[in-house]
């Protein structure tokens, strides 16, 4: 017969918004299974599971101090229909500091009755102020005795009402997933599984249950702004379009958003765990990035499996189309699914995919050791050298024009290049040799068309470092001292480290920048090297190793995302936070494209 072991959840604080989904260790004749092995819908052995979640809503919560227990209702809500999670105060002083904000619920609920100014007057006629400032709402029960009402609006119809010892559970889902709500905020979850017989529909056994510690509102960091850098004044925060952007100009992301793999609770023990879980992190990680309404987005660390199943889909549902390389696997001894790649997603109503390229540096490497390694050392070169990093390049074709009237109908193309150089610090050859190989391919597709370029991503190399002055300056010094760790004399072929692509860091303008903004932004800068003081924080290390690179000779920077200081971030804390749910931070541009002169 079937049976539940034991049932449990990967994070036992529930968040407003990020899907909760248990996990089940079932008994079977033969063996042990779990509820991976179980679809939802699907028998199994004559029974299948029914599951049931609950929540403790005997206690209302304060609406601006979800910790308090609320002690007065404003009925004006009730009667309106406002959310009725949203009309709980823990005091009268409460309720009148929150009373020009609140009133505007109110405002908004009037609007929309389509009826005359009296019904209006008999729902809010009742809030008057007092002489004293303090607003006057009805009270059902002393404030005292904290006894409350919902008034003409009941959360929960009766019939799913269950008391037990003495404490009243409303039913609020049957599925074996429950996302929270608002509503739930200051409340605790009960989730039910029971065994039920195929035939009879009864249960078999008793039911196995697990409660939830008080849902939580999920953490909103403050908004950062985009800073104009093309000798406009004006700023402000993304709106609710997201952009500030005019119709010739471009924005571009680029986030490393650690992939579930990497984020270890030995490894970020500063981060509470259940902001490091992965259900949480998903949905905190696409706020910010569907939050940035970028045209492109460039992601790293994005495993094949969230990637297929939550990234593209949920990233179609606003417009973009995805694009995936995932890494190679000759090192990786892990899940073929969970390994990480590159994803690169687009705007579809702003471009249109012409042409995808995927560089494999393990492919390289076998070509390089077949023509410039001894034979004897192949091996210990291919040890070296394959590392299972990807690049994915795609080339792009913008569906809107800044071309002036003697340029009518031409293709505004755009390459877009996005990487993760993913090697050991002490590997530095290997490193140097990556970054190489991929501006190469890029020149290739330079001299084949007049295109435009953008190289971003995690390259886990800071500034001064060779693959970041080969990147920037186009060269690096044959003397840098990072050039000398070569064992195997794979950097000597290509002893002339450099290449023609014009290349600029979108943030060098916050180095040199002055005016409205862009001084707070310069300490946010290192101006020996014109970068970011870090793109990556975590107790263990500070510093840059992100980047995006534009071709200077065909696009322009209007405007970056601004940067975050360690005073933005939590204190005595790092990277990932319940607020930011990496390790690194996001970049991003806005870009236009230059009108080249004609030759």
């Amino acid at each position: 017969m079937l049976s539940v072991l034991r049932v449990h959840l990967p994070s036992d604080i529930p968040i407003v918004g990020c899907e909760l989904t248990p996990y089940l260790l079932l008994r079977r004749p033969d063996k042990t299974v779990t509820t991976d092995d179980v679809p939802e819908s699907a028998p199994l052995d004559g029974h299948f599971l029914r599951y049931r979640i609950q929540s403790d809503r005997k206690v209302a919560v304060c609406s601006v101090h979800p910790s308090e227990q609320a002690t007065l209702q404003c009925l004006g809500c009730v009667k309106a229909k406002i959310p009725v999670a949203k009309s709980y105060h823990c005091s009268p002083k409460c309720f009148s500091d929150a009373w020009q904000h609140h009133r505007v619920l109110h405002d908004h609920a009037a609007s929309s009755v389509n009826e005359n100014g009296n019904e209006e007057e008999e729902i809010f006629g009742r809030f008057n102020s007092t002489g004293s400032g303090v607003v006057n709402a009805t009270l059902t029960g002393s404030a005292s005795s904290a006894s409350l009402t919902n008034g003409s609006t009941s959360l929960y119809p009766a019939a799913v009402t269950q008391r037990s010892g003495g404490e009243t559970w409303f039913e609020v889902g049957r599925s074996k997933t429950y996302t929270p709500s608002a509503d739930d905020i200051g409340h605790v979850l009960k989730f039910e599984c029971v065994v039920v017989d195929m035939e009879t529909k009864l249960p078999v056994g008793h039911p196995n249950t697990i409660l939830t510690s008080r849902v939580i509102p999920a953490p909103s960091p403050i908004p950062r702004r985009l800073i104009p850098v093309s000798g406009t004044d004006m700023m402000g925060q993304l709106d609710s379009d997201g952009r500030i952007s005019s119709s010739g100009t471009f924005t571009v992301l680029s986030y490393n958003i650690l992939s579930d793999t990497y984020a270890s609770s030995e490894l970020y023990s500063y981060c509470p765990s259940w902001a490091l879980s992965w259900p949480y992190r998903r949905q905190n990680l696409l706020r910010e990035i569907v939050g940035y309404r970028a045209d492109i987005v460039c992601l790293q660390e994005v495993q094949n499996d969230h990637f297929e199943e939550f990234f593209a889909p949920e990233l179609d549902k606003h417009g973009y189309q995805a694009l995936y390389k995932r890494k190679t696997n000759e090192v990786y001894g892990g899940n073929i699914h969970t390994i990480d790649g590159c994803a690169t997603f687009f705007r579809r109503d702003r471009f249109s995919h012409v042409k995808k390229y995927e560089v494999e540096f393990n492919k390289a490497a076998q070509s390089l050791t077949e023509v410039a390694v001894q034979t004897t050392q192949k091996k210990a070169a291919l040890n070296r050298l394959v590392k299972d990093n990807v690049a994915l390049i795609v080339v792009l074709e913008a569906k809107f024009s800044n071309q002036g009237a003697d340029n009518p109908g031409k293709r505004q193309l755009l390459c877009v290049a996005n990487t993760h150089v993913n090697v050991p610090p002490e590997l530095k050859d290997v490193k140097i040799w990556q970054v190489h190989t991929l501006l190469k391919g890029l020149e290739k597709i330079a001299a084949s068309a007049d295109i435009p370029m953008l190289v971003c991503g995690d390259f886990n190399s800071v500034p001064g470092s060779a693959p970041h002055l080969l990147l920037a300056m186009g060269k690096v010094d044959p003397l840098h001292p990072e050039l000398l760790v070569d064992p195997l004399a794979i950097l000597r072929p290509h002893s002339k480290l450099t290449h023609q692509l014009p290349l600029v860091s979108a943030y060098s303008p916050f180095a040199r920048g002055v005016g409205l903004g862009l001084e707070h932004q310069r300490r946010k800068m290192d101006i020996t090297t014109n970068e970011p003081l870090f793109t990556n924080c975590t107790r263990d290390f500070i510093g840059t190793l992100d980047y995006i690179f534009y071709t200077a000779d065909s696009l322009t920077v209007e405007a970056l995302l601004e940067l975050l200081d360690e005073d933005s971030l939590r204190k005595d804390t790092a990277l990932p936070s319940p607020e930011w749910s990496s390790d690194h931070i996001a970049l991003l541009a806005e870009f236009r494209f230059q009108t080249r002169p004609r030759r």
